[in-house]
């Protein structure tokens, strides 16, 4: 009789160990989408700033005189800048990274810039 009695104690225990095993399960499953969407806010409020950021290098770019902005593409990841494209002449390469330096929320420029063909 003792002996039965054991071992409906050690199934009891075992079935209230697997129910407290799946309720923990199912609440981290319950917590992982909710992080999956925080992660997709910050991604997208990473590339709205990255956005803004490469409008800002775009205007102050326009705004440099001496400075022909029609063929350059401005592209920004994280204050990384990358400046591409073609300009007239070799002396807008240099005003044109020292211009994007010069903006805040840049953390380095790397550029890309060619020197356009007379004709073109």
């Amino acid at each position: 009789m003792k002996a039965s009695t054991a071992m409906k104690m050690v199934g009891g225990a075992l079935i209230v160990l697997a129910s407290l095993n799946a309720s923990a399960q199912s609440s981290d499953a319950a917590a992982t989408p909710a992080a999956a969407a925080s992660s997709a806010a910050t991604g997208k409020q990473a590339k709205a700033a990255n956005r803004a950021l490469g409008r800002k290098v775009r205007s102050a770019l326009a705004r440099t005189k001496g400075l022909s902005v029609a063929n350059i593409n401005v592209r920004a990841r994280g204050g990384a800048v990358t400046l591409a494209g073609t300009v007239p002449e070799q002396s807008q390469i240099d005003v044109a990274t020292q211009a994007a330096q010069g903006v805040a929320g840049v953390t380095s420029v790397k550029n890309a810039l060619t020197v356009r063909a007379v004709g073109q």
